[in-house]
């Protein structure tokens, strides 16, 4: 896959001169939630290549909620400031609400969501609600963008959001003005390395892990019941070349166009033969 240079000039030094995107309505969510460091470290990012951000994201944590949407229960909106918003719901609800009601005036020109506590990469993307906030900023035709910042053995308490900080608006700046097609979202990791231990940039395919990630904590309640928690293990899998995972295991930042269309064309033509379809 192609690599690059990891340049160290960004867009903090335009300073003091126009912004890269000034006019530009951007709309900034995640899965971490409203007061999450991530949401904090997205928006310095946005406001070094816009003058309008908006901020519309769950009111409470929705890893894992994958591109739900909230349909049985009512949907809440607490208004933070004047341009900052938490919705009592998933990553989803809160792109569409922003779009279809808080910013109905005017449709965002750019979706930012994350940066997530942690990678998304590899079978993480089916299960991410950074992914998904993305995912419904490209179905509502906006072209959008997930970010995360990985974080290694040290654990959530030693994320290194500098790094995402350094080197995202001019990733964003040089991806938006090439820009891509209207039915893929991109997604962006980056390494769990200090911003002057990047060793590149990679454009990278959507990885594999080589073994199961997932363990089932059991506990008993205070009435000897049991209850059950699902997390995830740390364990180092070794990715093939080319690969999301792959990258940021060596210190390198993962751009992965993701296509929206989930259909696999050559199983359609062998199950098409089948049936005689074809």
């Amino acid at each position: 896959m192609a690599r690059a240079a990891a340049k160290k000039t960004t867009a903090k030094s335009k300073k003091g001169g126009k912004l890269p995107f000034a006019g530009k309505r951007i709309l900034l969510s995640n899965d971490d939630g409203i007061h999450a460091p991530g949401l904090k470290t997205l928006e310095k990012i946005a406001r070094q290549l816009s003058d309008d951000i908006w901020i519309v994201a769950p009111e409470t944590e929705q890893s894992g909620a994958s591109h739900s949407l909230t349909l049985a229960d009512p949907l809440r909106i607490r208004k933070v400031n004047a341009r900052k918003f938490a919705v009592s719901g998933t990553p989803s609800d809160s792109i569409m609400m922003a779009v279809r009601h808080i910013l109905k005036d005017k449709t965002p020109d750019l979706v930012l969501s994350g940066v997530n506590r942690g990678q998304n990469v590899a079978d993480d993307v089916t299960y991410s609600g950074t992914i998904a906030a993305a995912m419904e900023g490209t179905i509502l035709g906006i072209p959008s963008i997930a970010l995360s910042q990985a974080f290694g053995f040290g654990g959530q308490q030693n994320v290194k959001w500098a790094t995402a900080e350094h080197y995202a608006p001019e990733l964003i700046e040089r991806l938006v003005a090439e820009g891509w097609p209207k039915e893929v979202l991109i997604n962006i990791n980056f390494p769990d390395v200090l911003q002057d231990q990047v060793q590149g940039v990679e454009v990278t395919s959507q990885g594999r892990r080589d073994q199961s990630l997932v363990r089932i904590d059991e506990r008993v309640d205070a009435r000897h019941r049991p209850y059950y928690w699902i997390g995830f293990e740390a364990i180092r899998s070794n990715p093939a070349r080319g690969t999301d995972l792959h990258a940021i295991y060596n210190g390198r930042i993962s751009i992965t166009p993701l296509h929206m269309t989930l259909t696999h064309e050559r199983s359609v033509k062998t199950i098409s033969k089948l049936f005689g379809t074809d």
